[in-house]
């Protein structure tokens, strides 16, 4: 598929729809995160929905004591659609095929933003026990899935 902005993110199994905002790097070089708990945000600078190579679309699990966006990310399992709306009017149709967690300090960069033959999509969240020093979740929660089917917008 061409390259076209995602607009609109549903998870039918968890009872998510999301508009999307673009996210692009800080000064640091790491991905900007939403501003907020809604809506969740899709990385610029990887392939968009339904382009060969990861999509990344990120999204909080709680913001200031309410849940957020991807409050029920850890609850999606191998399977699950994905369905993200484009611009272009088409549907990326994706099914989850792996939810890991990782250790934030051991991110799996390669597994995340690695190049792929295929159209694919990863959602991450905040995942695991609250650092209350550090002010963060001490992992993440990482939803991987594959292209199953692209159609028209109902």
């Amino acid at each position: 598929m061409s390259r076209s902005r995602p607009v609109e993110l549903v998870i039918p199994a968890i009872d998510v729809t999301s508009a999307l905002i673009p996210l692009g790097l800080r000064r640091d070089g790491t991905m900007q995160v939403p501003p907020k708990g809604f809506p969740a945000g899709w990385y610029t600078g990887a392939p968009t929905p339904g382009e060969r190579g990861p999509a990344i679309i990120v999204g909080h699990v709680d913001w200031a004591g309410r849940a957020g966006v991807f409050a029920q990310l850890r609850q999606v399992v191998p399977g699950d659609a994905i369905d993200v709306g484009r611009a272009d009017g088409t549907v990326a149709h994706f099914r989850t095929i792996a939810v890991r967690s990782f250790d934030k300090d051991a991110f799996p960069t390669g597994l995340v933003y690695g190049n792929l033959d295929r159209a694919a999509l990863r959602l991450i969240t905040c995942g695991g026990s609250f650092d209350r020093r550090r002010h963060s979740y001490r992992d993440n929660v990482i939803v991987f899935a594959d292209l199953a089917a692209l159609s028209p917008t109902p």
